[in-house]
């Protein structure tokens, strides 16, 4: 009877720590927690912080403006135009007779037909031996100097590569360019392939000494950074056309100063086709032997004087005259060139951009100062030698 009274007694305590421990256990379970509900709360309080805009760009993926995405896909497209320039001279060693190659310098250019021919300036390949080109896609190939227009600071080169990788760039207008609109510049500064700049046209109609100390008229003034090595590339418009080739940059220190120039297309859009046809630019001629700076701002006369007219040339075919002498020794003026096309001539300078402006054998109205009198012909413009 006592074993079976302390097993009873056992058996009560055993259900008693089970029902505890359940009904403990169930309301651990259904009462909220104090520390999680701190943490949330401390979360919530974290968030009411944050300004809303970023919390907007933060959940959503960030997305390109849309000037940003123009810029990109104008680059895009335009690089494959783009080429880097090194060249090199070669020089002989007296002792040993070998033949070294000395690397000269570096620049850019640009595809300008699907032929290989490449636009670039005369300085950056001047006085060079050898001149190589690399590619967007870093292939190197050799070049061969198909024509140069010293004055004009414009060269072309040409390689033979496969068409499909010959990307000409395509050709805008420079007559119609505003201050203030957005310009881009492609090179390869300092030896850096494939840089872009932006920046506007800060100012137009600029003459700014090329290679040599020729003038260049009309030169492009823009902010777009141009440094050592980007001579020779491309100045693009926001519609990825071509409307100059840089040139020069004025900088005390030799780097950016803000203040680049480039060659208006206008004047490469004729000047290269003659490069790649004859190697040089044929100039259209008169046919005239002109007088020398000063003569007639001494007897207080503008224009140019015309001191001989070359046989079977252009003036002698319209008939205009020569400067002579009479017997007694005394000067009788020839026809003194006042305009051609109505543009107003002052002096030889003026003269050579007029005619620069044409192409042999297009016909053009002169305008003369024979004896007093004005009198207007016409010609048909000649080759210069």
């Amino acid at each position: 009877m006592k074993n079976f009274f302390s097993a009873f007694v056992g058996i009560i305590l055993l259900l008693g720590g089970y029902l505890l421990g359940a009904s403990w256990k169930s309301e651990t379970e259904t009462k909220p927690q104090p520390k999680a509900e701190k943490v949330a709360k401390a979360h919530t309080e974290d968030e009411k912080l944050v300004d809303p805009a970023l919390q907007t760009t933060a959940a959503a993926d960030f997305e390109l403006k849309p000037n940003e995405k123009a810029t990109i896909g104008l680059f895009q497209e335009a690089a494959p135009s783009v080429v880097f320039i090194n060249t090199s001279t070669f020089q002989k060693d007296y002792f040993t007779m070998d033949i070294a190659e000395i690397p000269k310098g570096s620049g850019s250019g640009f595809f300008w037909d699907d032929q290989g021919h490449i636009v670039t300036n005369y300085h950056v390949i001047e006085n060079a031996d050898k001149a190589t080109i690399t590619l967007a896609d870093q292939s190197t190939w050799d070049a061969k100097l198909v024509g140069v227009a010293k004055d004009k600071d414009l060269a072309v080169l040409k390689i033979d590569a496969p068409a499909k990788m010959l990307s000409p760039l395509p050709v805008g207008k420079s007559d119609n360019l505003l201050v203030g609109q957005t310009v881009l510049a492609i090179g390869n500064p300092f030896g850096l392939d494939q840089t872009l700049t932006t920046g506007v046209i800060s100012a137009l109609g600029r003459e700014v000494s090329g290679a040599g100390g020729f003038p260049i008229r009309d030169a492009i003034q823009t902010d777009a950074a141009i440094n050592p090595g980007n001579s020779g590339g491309p100045l693009l418009n926001s519609s990825g056309e071509l409307i100059g080739v840089n040139t020069a940059i004025y900088s005390p220190s030799g780097a950016y100063a803000g203040i680049g120039f480039s060659i208006p297309v206008d004047a490469v859009r004729w000047i290269i086709p003659e490069l790649i046809k004859f190697g040089k630019i044929k100039r259209p001629t008169l046919g005239v032997e002109i007088a020398r700076a000063g003569i007639l701002e001494r007897i207080n006369k503008r224009g140019v004087l015309i001191v001989r007219v070359l046989p079977d040339g252009p003036a002698f075919q319209a008939g205009l005259r020569s400067t002579l002498r009479d017997q007694q020794g005394n000067f009788i003026l020839g026809d003194i060139i006042l305009a051609i096309n109505d543009k107003q001539i002052d002096n030889s300078n003026e003269l050579s951009e007029a005619l620069e402006m044409h192409r042999m054998g297009e016909e053009v109205k002169i305008t003369l100062d024979r004896h007093d009198k004005i009198v207007e012909t016409t010609l048909v413009l000649g080759q210069a030698r």
